[in-house]
């Protein structure tokens, strides 16, 4: 008699099923509809095949369409995968690379025979992959060895699977699936149980780009084709709409339309602003300014060019250098934590960020306990070198400016002007309109600081926001491990725009790391010296970008108190176009005539 194993179901029930059993196999015992409804499953937690067998006791959860974000990541996997298939079917001696799921479909990279693929192509394989979806191709997955997968990618001319299966690390054995019995890919799964488990018309291709392999420029130029994948058309057709509405509130499209605003080659990565434009700059400006002077914010100005040994005191010099813009522009030895600046020269650069600078303010002067909190802010200008390919109109720029404010406090502060923060970002999101929700960015694998820092840092930010009562559904609360920048956990704000897409536009960060790195201290009611902690926030983010997501947030019909032109003065006949002149001159910045 086989051994049985018992299977714990989330409604508690349990179930005894022979050792080698499936999650199919307890779909199907708990009823047909269930074993057609299952996608895939969860043993103790963990994502798999209905296929993978039962080695020992186990909790299960098996994964139907109802649990929509599992069911679309795997979804979207498996229409790579076909995608993948169907390329190579069309085209063969096509190479594949890789293909993963995105957050709305999925992509491929390929290395084609003769020539790269265009959009001419898609439709052509659109055809193919539903023919494959249509065959309902059982998934099923086998374990090589390396050596077998290598000799096996060498035989079929696939260099690029061959390179990568070499140096993927350890030296487990790999998984592969088999798409019926007459192509694979190697993959570390899960997938669907066939094929026909997609939906044929769920999914459309988008477009082609270029793509190098492994992501290095020194590397081969792939072809990459994207798509839109879902479970259903009803999904899919709701998903195209939004992008035709969004294409409709283009903020690059409506910005010269509105003649607002441009971007040209000759500063690549920063804007250009037209007087209407910079019209809704001031006025925002103008806003955050009332919203901090009403706060109990100091406004500053600091340098935009500061010696690189601040930096690299300050630690961005080890974890950022890569994206800041330096003079002269050869720059020493770089490495991730010690000394880089060596020899005579005075290297300088451009601020990415202005929180040393305020803290080179604090320090200013002796500071007692009872000048605390402190609460800095500037509209400050940085400079980030950002990859050209991920510039994008004015929500990723070059050049930019942040309603940028530090708060240096005493440890039993922290919580209150947390709050406080929350409260004004609160009202200055509905002064606009937005929803929002709050995530907290935990801590990352490479960070500075203690646990025991980090430990507080967390859970002070945690407090404060059930504190404000903004910790519920209402406001989506999330926490997100690993997500947090390296001196600081973070609160961030997530707008909601009137599409339905998010933004993520204010944060606020508990740092212990760079009053201590920087030597802020303040003097205590014991008299001894103490180091503040600084919470560096912001609501709109930067004025670029937010003044984009509003742009596209109201398709370019702004509130009138926001508008550039908030009015037009028209005449009837011509006799009265010198009244109407003479009344467009009394606000002539806001009327048009």
């Amino acid at each position: 008699m086989s051994e049985l194993l018992k299977i714990s179901l989330p409604d508690g029930s349990v179930r005894e099923m022979p050792l080698g059993s499936t999650p199919a196999d307890v779909a199907a015992a708990i009823g047909p509809g269930l074993a057609k409804a299952a996608l895939a499953a969860k043993i103790d937690g963990e994502l798999v095949d209905l296929t993978r067998p039962f080695t020992a006791d186990a909790a299960l959860a098996l994964i139907t369409s109802r649990d929509e974000a599992e069911a679309l990541d795997l979804a979207r996997h498996d229409y790579a995968h076909v995608l993948a298939e169907a390329v190579q079917a069309l085209f063969p001696g096509t190479q594949i690379t890789f293909g993963p799921s995105t957050d709305d479909g999925f992509y491929y990279d390929f290395a084609p025979k003769d020539r790269p693929f265009t959009e001419e192509d898609l439709p052509a394989i659109e055809a193919e992959m539903r023919k494959i979806i249509q065959a309902d191709k059982p998934l099923r997955r086998e374990v090589w060895s390396r050596e077998q997968l290598i000799s096996r990618w060498k035989q079929q001319g696939e260099s690029f699977k061959a390179e990568w299966a070499a140096e993927l690390p350890g030296d487990e054995p790999l998984t592969v699936y088999w798409s019926g019995d007459d192509w694979l890919d190697m993959c570390r799964g899960p997938h669907l149980p066939s094929t026909g488990k997609l939906d044929a018309q769920a999914f459309k291709l988008t477009r082609v780009s270029g793509a190098y392999w492994r992501g290095d420029q020194n590397n081969a130029m792939l072809s990459r084709i994207y798509g839109t994948g879902w479970l259903n058309k009803k999904q899919l057709d709701a998903h195209l709409t939004r992008l035709e509405e969004a294409a409709k509130r283009d903020h690059r499209k409506l910005g010269g339309e509105m003649d607002l605003f441009h971007l040209q080659q000759e500063a690549h990565g920063s804007v250009f602003w037209h007087p209407k434009g910079y019209l809704i700059w001031r006025e925002l400006e103008a806003y955050m300014r009332r919203a901090i002077d009403g706060a109990g914010y100091r406004e500053v100005k600091t340098p935009q060019v500061m010696d690189a040994r601040q930096w690299e005191q300050s630690g961005h010099w080890g974890k950022y250098r890569e994206n800041m813009f330096v003079i002269p522009d050869e720059v020493p030895n770089v490495d991730d934590e010690g000394p880089v600046i060596s020899g005579e020269a005075d290297w300088m650069a451009l601020k990415p960020m202005n929180c040393p600078a305020h803290v080179l303010i604090f320090r200013q002067g002796i500071k007692s306990y009872r000048d605390l909190p402190l609460r800095i802010y500037e509209n400050g200008c940085c400079h980030r070198n950002e990859p050209h390919g991920a510039l994008h109109g004015l929500m990723r720029v070059r050049q930019f400016t942040q309603d940028d404010a530090h708060i240096f406090c005493r440890e039993d502060q922290i919580v209150a002007e947390v709050r406080a923060f929350c409260e004004l970002a609160d009202r200055v999101y509905k002064d606009f309109g937005f929803t929002y929700s709050i995530k907290l960015a935990l801590r990352p694998e490479k960070r500075f600081g203690s646990d025991a820092d980090w430990d507080k840092a967390e859970n002070e930010l945690r407090n404060a926001v059930v504190e404000a009562g903004l910790a519920t559904e209402e406001y989506g609360w999330e926490e997100l491990p690993g997500e947090g920048a390296f001196y600081a956990p973070k609160l961030e704000w997530h707008l909601t725009d009137a599409i339905g897409r998010t933004w993520q536009v204010g944060t606020i960060q508990s740092d212990r790391v760079l009053p201590e790195r920087l030597d802020a201290s303040y003097i205590g009611e014991d008299g001894e010296k103490h180091r503040p902690v600084m919470l560096h926030r912001a609501i709109f983010g930067s004025y670029e970008r937010f003044i984009g997501i509003l742009i596209e947030h109201f398709a370019g019909k702004l509130p009138v108190w926001l508008a550039p032109v908030q009015a037009v003065v028209a005449t009837i006949v011509s006799d009265a176009d010198g009244y109407a002149a003479d009344v467009a001159e009394r606000w002539p910045r806001r009327l048009r005539c």
